[in-house]
């Protein structure tokens, strides 16, 4: 199918033919930015988790990892809305969301609550909101709203809830300080990986090789990121193994 003129074009067969080169040049631009943002940021984010916490490998990758993941997301936003994929536009918004926050955390005085913190809220409860309507609107069109069924609109709502409640729980308490600080860093990066993770290994299996297509190779890889938080936070609450400060990762 043809995108219509007023539409960005997604991909070479969204172009019309005859078109001028500067729309080849803008799929180009915009799957570059998306593609190659993902792939450094799971590169990145893989090594920054695999590295001793507060080293200064670890705060580098970090560094690479946060430019990258919104630079995925920011394109991969752009590209869902064109295309109408709602879960694309939830999951690249909460993993900007997720690593931004991620970030803030490290970045913020201990037990302290500044703008950002009372701002960036919004978000999460804003994405929550939208796909509960959308949810509704699709229970009421027989359990299906573009192509897509009530339960993932009920799933991202729920979720972009889960997180403005956690964040309202830090802002009425304070702030977070000590090893609930490095812990709500860590799980928070090791999430917005595994949104990166999981889309390219789960959802861009079209663009690999038919052998690999459903390999559990594809699953280890996609859902490694939470074995790597689930291993961190275990450590971290184990006493004495409090990890260093991890000040200077962004």
């Amino acid at each position: 199918m043809t995108a219509p003129p007023s539409a960005i074009p997604i991909s070479w067969s969204h172009i019309p033919p005859g078109s001028a080169w500067w729309m080849y040049a803008i799929v180009v631009a915009v799957l570059a930015f998306h593609i190659g943002g993902g792939s450094v940021a799971i590169v990145s984010g893989y090594g920054a988790v695999l590295m001793r916490k507060g080293a200064e490998l670890h705060r580098k990758l970090g560094k690479v990892f946060v430019i990258a993941m919104l630079v995925m997301a920011a394109f991969g936003t752009v590209l869902s809305v064109e295309i109408n994929q709602p879960g694309n536009i939830g999951g690249g918004i909460l993993a900007a969301y997720l690593v931004l926050t991620g970030v803030m955390t490290i970045r913020q005085k201990p037990a302290t609550v500044g703008r950002f913190e009372k701002a960036i809220v919004l978000l999460p409860l804003g994405v929550s909101a939208l796909f509960l309507a959308w949810g509704i609107q699709s229970t009421r069109n027989g359990g299906a709203l573009n192509g897509f069924g009530s339960p993932l609109y009920y799933t991202f709502s729920g979720l972009a809830a889960l997180f403005a409640a956690l964040d309202m729980r830090m802002i009425l308490s304070g702030g977070v300080s000590g090893i609930q600080r490095i812990r709500r860093h860590l799980w928070r990066m090791c999430v917005g990986l595994f949104f990166a993770s999981g889309s390219f290994f789960l959802g861009q299996q079209k663009v690999m090789p038919k052998i690999m297509h459903g390999s559990p190779v594809l699953w280890v890889l996609a859902l490694a990121p939470l074995g790597f938080m689930i291993y961190w936070l275990i450590r971290t609450r184990r006493k004495g193994k409090q990890l260093p400060a991890l000040a200077g990762i962004a």
